[in-house]
């Protein structure tokens, strides 16, 4: 089976390369493509790989049992299977679904300071325990968190070749606009990309097949299985409550002001009962929190306010099967979406800032007369990013950019929306299959504004 080419393709082999490597433990949710990618990696370029399964091979996790030195772990190995081989040089250990077996990160100290084998572990967020492996590998491991497939990674499926990538950055770069029939190719896929989301799984039934046969029944199967992970990996808190934030998410997003009020969820819910719920979703990969500035002003993290937030789904084909059975039709079709469609659009453009190492966040002031969706920024500005699912008027972002007393962080903004590229000379205009260039657009502009005149 032909796998789907991933960012991290790239990141392994760099990590090879790199003569200092530390151990890698690869994070992320589950379902994300991670096994497959480091397999595949690992064959590629180790003669001999020693890949363990914590989950399929639990007797595997008995090979710590006589202490963490490498020799003592390969003995017992051996025991296990004697027909593996291990040569120094051009060994990779790989461990995955780390999360059974915690154990396994304190063996990379041992590990990196023997030489001899390279060591990459892999497990889904919902289950590491993070207090317990940093406390035993800090200084001797790399962590890598790796997400669900990126816009850039769904054309590279689609057949899209990095040159034809580069020439659709050239119209953001140039602030050129897109030919008509740009325009329509790119946002069709784009919304092809939005129903089906990134989780390899369904992104490649869409590919084999051409079409969204059985996508949503795959997105439906990974909602309901993200739902027994909370059941088996939700340590020391209440599952129950956890869940039942996990279900209420598109309930709030179909809100006009999208915000999550724990003293919604239930009859009598209060906030100081769910404490630790929400990073628990945030720190499984399950959900994007985007947190409320206190003031419109650099820095943005210390900046906002803990107890106020929306959450997102961290991906957006997740966030479509969760609705109506008719949802999928209906967003393929750019129908009226009402409240739900300006949720859609906030749900993906922050997803693709998460996935360029951004953090979220919005601006409400108390009267609701001035609201932003998002804040990013450059090396020396903060840079309001407003998400159009309508093409109606930016009061809010004329506001922000035309009171330079008030707003002195800010000079110029981004629009994204159903809208070609362009520039008004205070803010720029770009479709919204453009998000997943943003970091690098405002790198490459700050770099060029920074250029010495000769």
């Amino acid at each position: 089976m032909e796998l789907l080419k991933r960012k991290i393709d790239d990141d392994l082999l760099a990590w090879k390369n790199n003569p200092d490597r530390l151990p890698l433990i690869v994070k992320g949710a589950r379902q994300i493509g991670k096994t497959a990618s480091i397999t595949a990696f690992a064959q590629a370029n180790y003669r001999h790989v020693i890949a363990i399964n914590f989950v399929f091979q639990s007797k595997f996790k008995a090979i710590f049992n006589d202490g963490y030195e490498v020799d003592a772990i390969l003995k017992n190995i051996s025991l296990l299977d004697p027909s593996l081989e291990f040569v120094p040089g051009d060994t990779l250990f790989f461990f995955d679904e780390m999360q059974e077996c915690p154990a396994c990160a304190t063996v990379l100290k041992a590990f990196k300071l023997d030489g001899r084998f390279d060591v990459i572990c892999s497990g889904s967020l919902m289950g590491i325990n993070y207090r317990e492996i940093e406390s035993n590998s800090v200084g001797y491991k790399e962590d890598y968190e790796m997400h669900s497939m990126d816009f850039e990674e769904f054309l590279w499926a689609k057949g899209y070749s990095p040159a034809q990538i580069e020439e659709i950055y050239a119209h953001m770069r140039d602030v050129a606009p897109f030919s008509e029939l740009e325009l329509g190719v790119l946002f069709d896929i784009f919304r092809d990309y939005m129903t089906i989301g990134g989780m390899p799984a369904v992104v490649k039934a869409y590919i084999d097949n051409k079409n969204f046969s059985g996508t949503l029944q795959l997105q439906r199967q990974l909602l309901l299985d993200y739902e027994e992970d909370i059941t088996k990996y939700a340590q020391g808190l209440d599952k129950g409550k956890i869940k039942n934030i996990y279900r209420h998410i598109s309930v709030f997003l179909g809100q006009e002001n999208k915000k999550f009020q724990i003293t919604k969820v239930a009859r009598g819910a209060r906030n100081r009962d769910y404490i630790g719920t929400i990073d628990w979703l945030a720190d499984a990969g399950i959900v994007n929190v985007c947190y409320c500035l206190d003031r419109v002003e650099l820095p943005l993290r210390g900046n906002y306010n803990p107890r106020l937030y929306k959450l997102y789904y961290q991906d957006t084909g997740l966030l479509i099967a969760s609705l109506d059975e008719e949802s999928q039709e209906d967003l393929r079709a750019n129908r009226n979406f009402n409240t739900y469609k300006g949720a859609i659009y906030e749900n993906i453009v922050g997803d693709m800032l998460v996935k360029q190492g951004y953090g979220l966040y919005f601006y409400r002031d108390e009267k609701s007369t001035l609201e932003m969706d998002f804040f990013v920024r450059d090396k020396d500005s903060l840079v309001p990013v407003e998400v159009k699912a309508a093409d109606n008027a930016t009061r809010s972002l004329n506001k922000l950019l035309s009171d330079r007393e008030k707003y002195k962080d800010i000079r110029y903004g981004i629009k994204l929306g159903y809208k070609n590229v362009g520039f008004n000379g205070q803010f720029y205009t770009f479709p919204y299959f453009l998000a997943f260039l943003l970091k690098r657009f405002l790198r490459e502009r700050t770099e060029k504004a920074n250029i010495p005149c000769h």
